[in-house]
């Protein structure tokens, strides 16, 4: 029972416990600070995210209120910050275009426990391998698609639904490009001027609120004493309701698992990627060290919560994560402190949002889209070798083009089918038959620079993993030295870290062709790691034991006792 439950055990192991220990009144202070500044910075960011997603505004600030209070409260990393971000408008858009808003509720249930089952399978080390061009391809594409969905309110342009796919909504704007409402570029050029100086001069607000303050209370002013009309405000499109909803059951039935199953994996493989990278970039700022399959399961558990209240895909943000450690945030209170003002702006100042200009809020994504971009690093991995740009670039173009899940699942098996073209090619199998050169050889004795091997006896040298990337070299190797038959193949296999099923099936057949031609086998150099998968296979009893030795000098030692 004790064996199982050690199996099992998911070593989830929340950082908000540990940190309660040693708590003192002075870390609530800066907690509190860092807290209540997280989330004036998540207001106009939950609320934009929200909209650009393709729900309503509360729907983002539940999120971040409900999915960042369950991710400080179960997490693994100490600073992380939860919530609705801009890598996930594009998948949420398209699912509610494709499946409604229950859709979109059952795949985020979904992805929440894959991410849990993730969590307990100890995968979130394994997460981390994920290729960087991927991830900065499908990041950039991500960017560019944010900024396509804005040009609508960034111009104030009068049209009809804009199309999901990329190349149809370019179109749609060119079509619509004389409908340009003046003001409300105006609007979104100011916001974007705002956000990216007010920092200048207000260090402690983010611009992107001071950008929202004045523009909405200026845009209010001029429509009141000024008669202007046309720019579009949040009330204008949607119906604010400042509270927090009842849960709701989510009726998940087989057939809808089938149909949603895809972008509930993209939800969760995004998710872990981007949450996992967060914490990491955090570790690096506070020399603290995350527990990444404990974060795994609180991402899993608040995507499993937040859509029974209507909330969208969370995880974490790097943004946030970063604005709460630079105000001294250090302990998973600061997260909890961050939803509590979040609940309290939506209860009590929710009804205040519908004044808020979609031109501004255009505004506000155009500079998350820029930031997210990362086309700086873009650019420079074009300068990498070639197997980098083309995943790099597939990446970004199918996530532009198509889709977000169609990009991650082309992008991670490209990757995986240029790896093993990279470790094939450095790879080598070479064939002696007269002498080894043993001036560099780890398995050189005192007195032998060279080994004269004996008559009919001929090496097969295998430099790389044994697997089933090079079994086509290895089969090319034997016909091509099979020409004249030695009485004994030595198998040098010192350098073969490890070995596949592919790698065992060629051995094997080596075997049987070998005692087909009475040509006796005898490996040599072998790993423990390799011995292991030759005894467990049954083949080290079909070759026999003492045909196995530990390094060339026994191997030859074992070839003159056969001879």
């Amino acid at each position: 029972m004790s064996l199982l439950s050690s199996k099992v055990n998911p070593d989830f192991k929340p950082k908000l416990f540990a940190s309660i220990k040693n708590y003192s009144k002075e870390k609530f202070m800066t907690d509190l600070m860092a807290g209540v500044i997280v989330g004036i910075v998540a207001l106009p960011l939950a609320i934009a995210f929200g909209i650009a997603s393709g729900v309503s505004p509360e729907k983002g600030l539940i999120t971040a209120i409900i999915g960042g209070f369950i991710v400080s409260f179960l997490g693994g990393s100490s600073v992380q910050i939860g919530g609705p971000t801009g890598a996930f408008i594009v998948i949420v858009y398209g699912i509610i275009q494709q499946f409604g808003l229950e859709g979109l509720a059952i795949a985020t249930v979904l992805a929440g426990i894959m991410l849990i089952g993730m969590g307990l399978m100890r995968l979130g080390t394994v997460i981390k391998f994920i290729p960087y061009p991927i991830v900065v391809g499908f990041t950039s594409g991500i960017a560019l698609t944010i900024f396509t969905t804005q040009i609508k309110d960034l111009f104030g342009l009068t049209m009809g639904n804009v199309p999901a796919d990329f190349i149809s909504k370019w179109i749609e704007y060119g079509k619509a490009i004389g409908t340009i409402h003046y003001s409300s570029l105006i609007v979104s050029i100011l916001s974007i001027l705002i956000i990216v100086y007010s920092p200048r001069f207000i260090k402690k607000i983010p611009g992107s609120l001071v950008a929202i303050v004045v523009m909405t209370v200026a845009v209010y002013l001029l429509k009141e004493f000024a008669g202007l009309t046309g720019i579009e405000t949040i009330g204008d499109r949607f119906q604010i309701n400042p509270s927090l909803p009842k849960p709701t059951t989510i009726p998940i039935a087989l057939e809808s698992i089938n149909l949603l199953l895809p972008a509930a994996f993209t939800i969760a493989m995004l998710g872990a990627i981007e949450s996992l990278l967060s914490a990491t970039v955090a570790d690096g700022v506070t020399n603290d060290r995350h527990n990444s399959n404990t974060e795994l399961i609180a991402q899993g558990a608040a995507n499993l919560v937040t859509p029974i209240f209507g909330g969208i895909p969370v995880t974490g943000a790097i943004a946030r994560t970063m604005t709460n450690i630079n105000n001294g945030g250090r302990t998973p209170i600061a997260g909890i402190v961050h939803a509590v003002v979040l609940l309290l702006i939506l209860l009590f100042l929710g009804p205040l949002t519908k004044h808020i200009p979609m031109a501004c809020l255009a505004g506000v994504l155009v500079i998350v889209s820029y930031n997210m971009s990362e086309w700086r690093t873009f650019k420079s991995l074009l300068k990498n070798p070639k197997s980098d740009v083309i995943v790099l670039l597939v990446t970004f173009f199918l996530t532009v083009i198509f889709d977000l899940t169609i990009a991650i699942e082309i992008g991670i098996l490209l990757a995986m089918v240029l790896l093993v073209k990279r470790i094939s090619e450095t790879s080598h199998i070479s064939v002696i038959k007269d002498e080894l050169d043993m001036q560099t050889d780890a398995e050189k004795t005192a007195d032998n620079d060279k080994l004269i091997l004996p008559k009919n006896v001929e090496v097969y040298e295998i430099d790389g993993p044994f697997f089933f990337g090079i079994a086509n070299k290895f089969e090319e190797s034997m016909r091509q030295a099979n020409i004249k038959k030695p009485k004994i193949r030595i198998i040098r296999m010192r350098k073969v870290p490890f070995m596949d099923s592919t790698g065992l099936h060629n051995l094997e057949t080596m075997y049987r062709i070998s005692r087909k031609e009475n040509v006796q086998l005898v490996l040599s150099g072998v790993t423990e790691k390799v011995r292991g998968v030759l005894e467990k296979s049954g083949f080290a009893d079909k070759i026999g034991r003492e045909n196995i030795c530990n390094d060339i000098n026994l191997a030859l030692e074992r070839v003159k006792q056969i001879a």
